[in-house]
């Protein structure tokens, strides 16, 4: 079990109808009209806001096999009217997110999905710092969007990087969860972290089999705010 951990922590990381002749032919129209602008706006959107993981880094087709795109399945499936944006940027640190969020924010956000922190971590910045730009993208949402629910992504350092380190890291992402009441992914990379046959030749981001269980981490949680 304590290898199994170690293994868990040491790969840790490092987005009409054509118009027809005739009155019958134009109320068709409209009523068809009126039916796909009712649906566009009962559309509601998710913004995932990552870096490499979210962007789906290394796969062959990102689009289809991010684990946001994965997410689009799960929803799509289940029929709900929800939309993904995969904000997803690979090398973002919590600074770079805290300075590109309010661009992705010009567009109406109902759930909003924050994984950042893992490059803050693999270059040993303060968590000092990570915490008040983790926390100023949760505000930033919070203020333009404040019925918008919220979910954050936990992750953890190496050991290397020292134990008090390692331990306070992990301990940002409950915390700010608990303090802005968003619905937590204890570990994003549950069950692929450390598994060779789940990632990709780095060790560090996850192959398209592994996706689909980041995926599976995030969505039993999302799934049940949805």
């Amino acid at each position: 079990m304590q290898k199994l951990q170690v293994l868990a922590t040491i790969f840790i990381i490092t987005l009409s109808f054509a118009c027809g002749n005739g009155q019958k032919s134009s109320d068709h129209n409209k009523d068809t009209s009126a039916i796909a602008t009712q649906q566009q706006s009962n559309t509601k959107s998710i913004l995932v806001f990552g870096d490499s993981l979210t962007a789906g880094y290394g796969l062959d087709d990102p689009q289809a096999d991010s684990y946001p795109s994965v997410l689009q399945t799960k929803i799509d499936s289940a029929k709900l009217p929800y939309k993904i944006i995969n904000g997803g940027l690979s090398g973002e640190t919590s600074a770079g997110g805290k300075s590109r969020i309010d661009w992705l924010l010009k567009q109406k956000i109902d759930v909003f999905i924050l994984e950042l922190g893992a490059n803050d971590g693999l270059r040993g910045l303060p968590v000092t710092e990570t915490v008040k730009n983790l926390q100023t993208i949760i505000d930033k949402v919070k203020t333009k969007y404040p019925d918008a629910k919220l979910v954050l992504t936990g992750m953890m350092v190496p050991p290397n990087m020292g134990a008090d380190y390692a331990t306070s890291f992990k301990a940002i992402f409950p915390q700010l969860a608990d303090k802005n009441n968003m619905t937590l992914v204890p570990f994003l990379l549950q069950n692929v972290a450390g598994i060779r046959d789940l990632n990709q030749a780095d060790g560090i981001h996850p192959t398209a089999k592994g996706a689909k269980i980041v995926a599976q981490n995030v969505w039993d949680k999302l799934k049940e705010i949805l």
